[in-house]
């Protein structure tokens, strides 16, 4: 499924017509728009310099693209650039936009659980394939959760490996060497800690999901303080009225499995993707009483001020940046 890790050594121009609209800044490089030469189609051009790093960017992508609500990678390049060893990653457009942007741009219509709850189910759809490859993504934030197109069949995918990392060695004869009666169990089992980093990013996405503000915030209007710091570490965080009351016991204790400190009794993928709230279908009747009970579609308006979009990008990357170095 995945694709093989294969680069052109041809100049990308004789196959790509690059333009100079930036279409996104990743951890490592730019993203720029560029139109397939052959067909017309437009595409994204993501450029690296050739390091370690970038090559492991590259060889997690592309052995998850192909993956379900993953961004595809089409065409890999190594070119030189200005006299540097270039990687160039060609992926499909996504024309969609980031998810809050979207949900931003539809007002006053009201966004209910049911609504929430979809896209949490593909968001997990693409962690949990992720997981089962052994891959943590470790930077699950909204802007590398982009949408197809801006219609109303547009598909959400995960985009950006550059912190991704795989959880498990190649080889076995590459394990530490160590006498098994002592070691801690960090030691032997470092995939839970990574891959708990991306739980706790989908609670925090959720948690917004739901209200239309993060958990843990800064009350002195910086970006971070260290109060906040110190509520992300110590879990602290509310369910404040009135913006709560009509969400579900439900969602709010999914969250609650999910903002757990401690990585080890943070719920696993596979037990997201088991639970009720994100298995409730939208075929079902919404007077069905199943239904009623697990999502109220009288979920207030949210609106996502960019002044508030800007907040919860700087948050989400404190609370990834906070989880990184407790995993």
């Amino acid at each position: 499924h995945s694709l093989r890790l294969e680069f052109k050594r041809n100049a990308v121009t004789d196959d790509y017509k690059i333009t100079s609209q930036v279409l996104g800044l990743g951890i490592n490089g730019k993203v720029l728009q560029c139109y397939d030469k052959k067909t017309g189609v437009k595409c994204a051009l993501k450029i690296l310099y050739d390091s370690p790093k970038a090559r492991r960017e590259v060889e997690l992508h592309c052995h998850a693209s192909g993956g379900p609500y993953i961004v595809q990678i089409l065409n890999l390049y190594e070119n030189m650039h200005h006299g540097k060893k270039c990687l160039l990653i060609i992926m499909e457009c996504m024309e969609g936009g980031e998810l809050f942007s979207r949900i931003q741009a539809r007002g006053d219509q009201a966004f209910t659980e049911r609504e929430a709850a979809q896209i949490m189910r593909d968001i997990g759809t693409a962690i949990d394939y992720l997981h089962d490859m052994n891959i943590a993504h470790r930077d699950v934030k909204p802007e590398n959760l982009l949408y197809t197109s801006s219609n109303s069949n547009g598909v959400l995918k995960l985009t950006d490996f550059g912190f991704a990392k795989e959880t498990t060695l190649h080889n076995p004869l590459q394990t530490p060497c160590y006498t098994p009666y002592y070691v801690a169990p960090e030691v032997l089992g470092p995939e839970k800690y990574d891959k708990s980093c991306d739980m706790w990013s989908l609670g925090v996405i959720m948690y917004i999901l739901l209200c239309g503000f993060p958990p843990f915030y800064s009350n002195t209007g910086q970006a971070i303080s260290p109060g906040m710091k110190r509520r992300i570490r110590m879990g602290q965080y509310e369910y404040p009225n009135p913006e709560w009351a009509d969400v579900s016991e439900e969602a709010k204790q999914l969250i609650n499995q999910l903002l757990k400190t401690d990585p080890n009794e943070r719920m696993t993928i596979t037990q997201f993707m088991n639970h009720p709230w994100i298995n409730v279908r939208p075929t079902a009747a919404p007077d069905s009483r199943a239904f009623v009970t697990l999502v109220p579609d009288a979920v207030a308006h949210i609106h996502f001020s960019p002044i508030a979009l800007e907040f919860r990008r700087t948050l989400l990357e404190v609370a990834t940046a906070v989880t990184h170095l407790r995993c």
